[in-house]
């Protein structure tokens, strides 16, 4: 198997007995912290999967790909791996400009399992997307604090790139119908730590609520900060990236006032929830990482993979294209139903509890 920068080795073993799958996450950097719980998870997927069967006769094999080395590195490295045949699919949770360029590079050539949360608007064929988007997150949190909470004046925080500047562009959509306002607007590069100057802006601006579209770490750094100022006392935060993970980083005495919305949490309490963790469990004892929203958006992408070879009884994009039989996939966010490759899932949202999250409402 062909190795290289980002790539754990993996015994050497034919293609015909096994099925390889290029998993691609972020293993250092901010969104790093996440690295361990989306590989921990899909392990529990494949494991399930091979039980069954696997794909197509041959067991999941994942090849683990960094994401957190750059888009094109990133891109360099599969598109390789995949037209040298050593991969028959890519899956994993990275940023939307590794997609963009992972999209073009793979050109069809194998499927392409997209599964974290993203802007949205991703109509590449052969790419298949399983994470939220602003339109079913976003939109109706903010109508539930409008609601329920009386929030009505917002700030964006967020990073400088793809998802967080195309997210709070819809924000402002959204504010408009919904007849609420986005009153500041702050963006810092992925990396940053000192946030004391958005903090400044926050104590001299009114505002009721911050929606945090911030990645990782720099959300852990940002929410810190918050708590420092007191600012816990005078807003609250929404954020659709926010893991249990982030609020250990943050500390209980961080994450007061804090929501997040997402179709998975580590608390969700429905059958498949449940099912997926004491499969984690067993596979990883009681004792191991938590497998949180971004590692669990894994177990999807691979399920999601499964459904789309068993349906076409083919690992071929074509073939899969040109199946028009209803795609629907269960797994621990329940029932799933994939219109125009994007794989629909109900929405939750939760506020922080010290360290955990607790689900309040479905949105």
């Amino acid at each position: 198997m062909q190795e290289g920068p980002g790539v754990v080795p993996v015994a050497k073993r034919s293609l015909a007995e096994t099925f390889p799958v290029a998993l691609v996450y972020p293993q250092a950097g901010p969104a790093g912290m996440f690295g361990t719980s989306c590989a921990a998870s899909a392990a529990v997927a494949a494991r399930m999967i091979n039980r069954r069967g696997g794909l197509m006769g041959r067991e999941i094999e994942l090849i683990d790909v960094d994401a957190s080395v750059g888009a094109l590195p990133v891109a360099n490295h599969v598109g390789g791996l995949v037209r040298a045949g050593a991969v028959e699919a890519v899956v994993g949770w990275h940023t939307s400009d590794v997609r963009r360029a992972l999209a073009t590079r793979i050109e069809r050539r194998v499927p392409y399992i997209y599964t974290a949360l993203y802007e949205g608007g991703e109509h590449t064929d052969g790419v298949f997307l399983t994470g939220e988007t602003p339109g079913v997150q976003l939109r109706p949190a903010m109508e539930w604090m409008r609601d329920n909470i009386g929030i009505r004046r917002w700030t964006i925080v967020g990073n400088r790139y793809v998802w967080p500047l195309d997210s709070a562009m819809k924000c402002r959509g959204y504010a408009r119908d919904l007849g609420v306002q986005i009153v500041q607007q702050h963006f810092r590069y992925v990396g940053t730590t000192d946030f004391g100057d958005v903090i400044r802006a926050l104590e001299s601006g009114y505002c009721d609520g911050v929606i945090v579209l911030l990645l990782g770490e720099d959300a852990v750094h940002f929410n810190r900060a918050f708590a420092e100022a007191g600012l816990q006392n005078a807003m609250v935060r929404m954020s659709p990236l926010m893991d249990e993970n982030m609020l250990l980083g943050s500390g209980p005495d961080a994450t007061r006032g804090l929501f997040a919305t997402a179709g998975y949490f580590e608390s969700l309490n429905t059958e498949g929830a449940r099912s997926f963790m004491r499969d984690y469990v067993d596979a990883h004892g009681p004792r191991a990482c938590l497998p949180t929203t971004m590692g669990e958006s894994c177990v999807e992408g691979l399920l999601l993979l499964e459904a789309l070879v068993t349906s076409a009884r083919s690992s071929d994009v074509a073939a899969m294209l040109a199946n028009d039989a209803p795609l629907v996939f269960d797994g621990p966010r329940g029932t799933r139903r994939v219109e125009q490759a994007h794989a629909q899932q109900p929405i939750y949202l939760a506020e922080a509890r010290n360290c955990d999250f607790v689900v309040i409402d479905t949105l």
